[in-house]
């Protein structure tokens, strides 16, 4: 006979006390301990071996079955997973609420032609769906909708239908009757996948499960969530600007380094195939504190604007601010303009921008940002058909930066007469691209050769 017990688990971390607390001792939130009854069988004192199931074998014996990609309709969906779904995988998609996880997973669905689909939505009713649908003016016949929160109700509905794609919106909503806790809990999350996964694997159907995030940023539910699934997808981007990201944070079956880029607009998702004409203002010689970086966002090369402006501190204390980009690493800039190229900016605001609501974190960025502000404190524009790309030390010296071949290609095809690259980068052949390269190898001699 199983005996009951009760136990408190964090809501966020998915750590267990056996009491009550207002304050969780590993993550430090506080109220998220919900109770939980769970069953404890009896041990009958005997381990029983029994020989049955699978059997193991030499990797000479295992049959490779091939088994080709899902194409979707998304071009940017397929580059992200690698050339498409794979049959039988755990697809984990998170966002910010209201970034457009709904629109997309819809998007796919309605855009997957020649496959049966069944979209279930635990947050949304089936006239709400419709709506959404004729927005974005797209019908597909051979998908089947599904408004349901019952995990067991799901998983016959599924049986039954037998789709080659399942997308469930969301998994958070999702609850099972072998839990008492409530819907979302670390729990109720963890037994649905668990049960989502044994469906996907035995049955051979993909699986796209959409899930919320906390207010870090990070999935909602137990870590062993993210090790579950085959492949986790972020969908990031601000929602004051109509830019959207897709990035790869895991992939069992392809590349994290791949990452799709979407305009958000009134009929749904569109992809943006050629970033760099979108992210770069037509700008005049004449606009100050502007300078275009060569960036390169896991494999893909694309330009974007930076944008700063230097004054004079008028409360005293000068500000930095910056949107898109580390305040720690352009404190760091600031720092090294002052030391090591002479320039004093301790009493002056400085404020950084990367247009189009953009997050970058590529290191490369650092050259164009210390002359955008350069350009910014002198007043003095620069030509809006260079752009740059180098690594800034603490020294002053350029760093060799990667793909700087695919961050020159990318200049070139954009129409740019000009690249500075740091003098470190060798192995490439110069003569092959139609553009001034210029190689430095620290910041004074760009401040030269630009303000002189």
């Amino acid at each position: 006979m199983a005996k009951t017990k009760t136990i408190y688990t964090c809501q966020n971390c998915g750590a267990q006390s056996p009491k009550w607390l207002g304050k969780c001792s590993t993550c430090n939130e506080w109220n998220t301990y919900v109770e939980e009854i769970v069953e404890k069988k009896q041990s009958t004192g005997k381990l029983s071996v029994q020989i049955s199931g699978n059997q193991p074998i030499t990797l000479e014996n295992i049959e490779m079955a091939r088994t080709e990609r899902i194409s979707v309709g998304i071009e940017e969906f397929n580059r992200v997973l690698g050339g498409g779904i794979v049959p039988g995988s755990l697809i984990l998609l998170g966002g910010d609420p209201g970034i457009g996880k709904s629109t997309l997973a819809l998007q796919l669905a309605l855009g997957l032609n020649g496959k049966k689909i069944l979209y279930i939505s635990g947050e949304e009713s089936l006239q709400q769906i419709k709506l959404r649908a004729e927005r974005l003016s797209n019908s597909q016949s051979n998908c089947l909708f599904l408004s349901e929160t019952s995990l067991e109700h799901i998983i016959a509905q599924s049986e039954q239908a037998k789709p080659e794609l399942l997308i469930i919106d969301s998994i958070q909503t999702i609850s099972t009757e072998l839990i008492e806790s409530s819907p979302g809990s670390v729990g109720q999350v963890r037994e649905c996948t668990s049960a989502i996964l044994k469906f996907a694997k035995k049955n051979h159907v993909a699986v796209v499960l959409i899930g919320h995030i906390t207010k870090e940023g990070s999935l909602a539910g137990p870590k062993v969530l993210e090790h579950m699934v085959d492949t986790v997808l972020q969908f990031e981007g601000d929602t004051n600007y109509m830019y959207r990201i897709l990035r790869s944070n895991k992939n069992r079956f392809g590349s994290t380094n791949e990452l799709g880029i979407f305009e958000m607009r009134s009929d749904g998702l569109r992809e943006i195939t050629n970033p760099s004409e979108q992210l770069i203002s037509k700008v005049s010689d004449d606009v100050s504190g502007t300078a275009i970086a060569a960036t390169v966002e896991g494999v893909r090369p694309f330009l974007i604007e930076i944008q700063a402006l230097v004054s004079s501190a008028a409360y005293g204390t000068p500000q930095r601010s910056s949107t898109g980009f580390d305040l720690r690493r352009l404190n760091m800039l600031l720092a090294v303009l002052e030391k090591r190229a002479g320039f004093k900016l301790i009493a002056k605001d400085v404020f950084l921008n990367i247009a189009g609501g953009l997050k970058i974190n590529d290191p490369a960025t650092d050259l164009a940002v210390i002359c955008s502000i350069l350009s910014s404190n002198i007043d003095i524009a620069i030509n809006h058909k260079i752009c740059f790309a180098g690594e800034v030390g603490l020294t002053g010296e350029i760093r060799a930066v990667s793909r700087i071949e695919q961050r020159i290609a990318e200049a070139a095809k954009l129409g740019f007469t000009r690249i500075y690259v740091p003098s470190l980068n060798k192995g490439f052949d110069a003569s092959k691209f139609k553009i001034d390269i210029v190689k430095v190898s620290r910041v004074e001699e760009v401040f030269k050769t630009i303000f002189a």
